[in-house]
């Protein structure tokens, strides 16, 4: 069990956040149509951001262990000692990732806020492939 360095991390984390952003943009100008036509009350696209960034990590991660782009840098989320995540863990993680100050505990922890809250690592998934 490797645990993916700091390289692969922001691959996931660019991958992932433009994903996230399409995804949010979409559903706030589908929204924004029926504001306008339809007197739905208006949100700004911050929520949109937070819910999509919520449900795409917790959907992703909860049923396969990674999203598109730790899939794409072959890389899975599993508990500490190596073991699938739990929903909890998964939760955790989404959670914490929704508050600001998650990247700024890197310098202190030597990981983001999420790894350490949940008890999760980021790990090389080539080892399972290769099984």
């Amino acid at each position: 069990m490797r645990i993916v360095g700091i390289g692969t991390r922001v691959l996931n984390f660019l991958v992932d956040t433009t994903i996230v952003f399409i995804l949010a943009y979409i559903a706030y100008k589908v929204w924004v149509f029926y504001v306008y036509y339809y007197n739905y009350p208006f949100y700004p696209i911050y929520y949109f951001i937070a819910v999509v960034l919520f449900l795409y990590y917790t959907i992703f991660e909860s049923i396969r262990g990674r999203t598109p782009g730790k899939w794409l840098s072959v890389s899975r989320v599993v508990s500490k000692n190596g073991q699938r995540a739990n929903l909890w863990q998964i939760l955790t993680r989404s959670l914490v990732r929704l508050t600001v100050i998650d990247c700024f505990f890197i310098p202190f922890l030597k990981k983001p806020l999420h790894d350490y809250l949940s008890n999760t690592i980021v790990i090389d998934a080539d080892k399972d492939l290769q099984s």
